[in-house]
């Protein structure tokens, strides 16, 4: 199995990130632990937000892609948007993939997509077992480090998503009177339908 992505966005998170650079030149997230912004995802351009030495880099998005697609040089310039998270933070996330979407609605305070009347969306989806195994081997690179010019290759596997739906796909249930049983309203332990139904 490839080691699969910490980040991805939706197609309408990297048009938003392309028109925002087209502005403001290279660009940085930085998915906030909270605060006076909550935590959303917040954008600014590179370098304007201190990354600490102990903050996690979940990846850089290529602006150059599209759904599905991957290429084998890694994305430079205002193509790369590197996404950051606080140490602490990723502790809590390590499990799950981020994936970056835009809604309508005022954006926090100093992200760059205020103006605009929509905002950046942490949405996620919790990585399968065989997908946290894969990830146990291949090691983030931390703010130190990216401070010293390490830098992640190209991503092997795709960034981008059509949409919220196909990056955080959720379960689908059977219905409780089909033969498997189960279903969202099942309860804890319960396999089937009640004998008698």
């Amino acid at each position: 199995m490839s080691v699969p992505a910490r980040v991805t966005a939706t197609v309408a998170a990297v048009d938003l990130l392309r028109r925002l650079a087209d502005r403001n030149g290279s660009l940085m997230i930085h998915q906030s632990g909270g605060c006076c912004d909550g935590s959303s995802p917040m954008c600014f351009p590179a370098g304007e937000f201190l990354v600490g030495d102990r903050d996690v880099l979940l990846g850089v998005l290529d602006l150059r892609l599209g759904v599905g697609r991957t290429l084998p040089d890694p994305p430079s310039g205002a193509d790369s948007v590197p996404v950051w998270i606080s140490g602490s933070q990723f502790e809590v996330w390590k499990h799950t993939c981020l994936v970056l979407d835009v809604v309508p609605g005022r954006g926090a305070g100093f992200s760059l997509e205020t103006p605009e009347g929509v905002r950046f969306l942490a949405r996620g989806r919790v990585f399968t077992e065989p997908e946290n195994a894969a990830l146990a081997t291949s090691p983030v690179v931390l703010g130190k480090e990216w401070e010293s010019g390490v830098r992640p290759g190209a991503s092997q596997v795709p960034l981008v998503v059509a949409d919220a739906e196909a990056g955080c796909a959720v379960p689908q249930w059977p219905d409780r009177d089909d033969e498997t049983g189960g279903g969202p309203d099942t309860v804890a332990g319960e396999v089937g339908p009640p004998a008698s139904a």
